[in-house]
């Protein structure tokens, strides 16, 4: 049986380095949701919520639009 779940349970892996990221910023979930729609992503604050606590999946179009919001690497999305 395929399992498409961390090991805890999580849909992402990298929600909690988005959540730390957006904290360094100081910007708000919101904010960061409307950062998101101007590089072309839709995403709204609750988008952005359940994708730091895990309960979202991401795809990699979020991922990379995510690097560039926060000026990283796509791997350092995914660390």
């Amino acid at each position: 049986m395929f399992i498409n779940k961390t090991s805890d349970g999580l849909n992402n892996v990298c929600g909690k380095n988005i959540a730390n990221f957006r904290a360094q910023l100081k910007i708000s979930q919101r904010e960061l949701a409307e950062r998101m729609q101007l590089v072309g992503i839709d995403v709204d604050k609750n988008a952005i919520q359940r994708i730091e606590c895990g309960k979202r999946f991401v795809t990699d179009i979020e991922i990379i639009a995510f690097a560039k919001v926060f000026d990283k690497k796509f791997e350092d999305i995914l660390k």
